[in-house]
């Protein structure tokens, strides 16, 4: 990395150059995947939302059949 030898200094420019790729593509990666997983975490938080709701509306139902067929 002297004056003498400008090829050596631009080796280990482009190899620092390389490996601060290498680490921002690692935390693109790794930001990738946590994504990925927040959005199945919401996935399933909703999935299981709309099934306690479904759960409850069949509820309502047979609740207003017996109500019916009481009246009747």
């Amino acid at each position: 990395m002297t004056k003498d030898n400008p090829s050596a200094m631009k080796t280990t420019f482009d190899r620092s150059k390389k490996m601060n790729f290498l680490a921002e593509d690692l935390a693109r990666a790794h930001m990738r995947s946590r994504l990925e997983q927040a959005q199945m975490a919401r996935r399933a938080h909703q999935l299981a939302a709309a099934r306690r709701l479904s759960r409850k509306a069949e509820r309502a139902a047979a609740q207003a059949r017996l109500a019916l067929a009481r009246v009747i």
